[in-house]
């Protein structure tokens, strides 16, 4: 059973993607299909974080602070990937471009590549810290 709650969200994500790439093969603007997207993200994230606090406030034995720390830790994982891929994405097609014209500019040009991952290590490293203090 907790399996299928666990797979509800995923399942309207999945099917989201479906319709938003159906719509945009149709002929819809990418924009518009982008915009769809982001609000099925941001309804499902929200209905995922209302859940689980109605879950936890219905679970008098547990304590505020773990069930708190564990969306402290879901949202750094989460935002800083978010974060990470809104900085990779740019900086790698620049990369790519730079390296293709001068194979000599890799080298400087990783390092900014790098740089974006490291949001996202850095929210991972965040969310290590909050696991260690529950």
């Amino acid at each position: 059973m907790t399996a299928i709650i666990l797979a509800i969200p995923v399942v309207f994500l999945v099917v989201s993607v479906i319709l938003a790439t159906r719509a945009v093969n149709r002929g819809k603007k990418p924009r518009t299909a982008l915009l769809a997207q982001v609000f099925t993200f941001l309804l499902v994230g929200a209905l995922c974080f209302a859940t689980s606090l109605g879950v936890h406030a219905a679970d008098v034995a547990s304590s505020s602070s773990t069930g708190l720390g564990l969306i402290g830790m879901g949202l750094a994982v989460g935002l800083g990937g978010i974060g990470g891929g809104i900085a990779v994405g740019p900086s790698a097609a620049a990369a790519i471009g730079a390296t293709s014209e001068d194979p000599k500019n890799f080298g400087k040009s990783i390092i900014f590549v790098a740089l974006g991952e490291g949001i996202a290590l850095y929210g991972l490293l965040i969310s290590i810290m909050i696991m260690t203090q529950l």
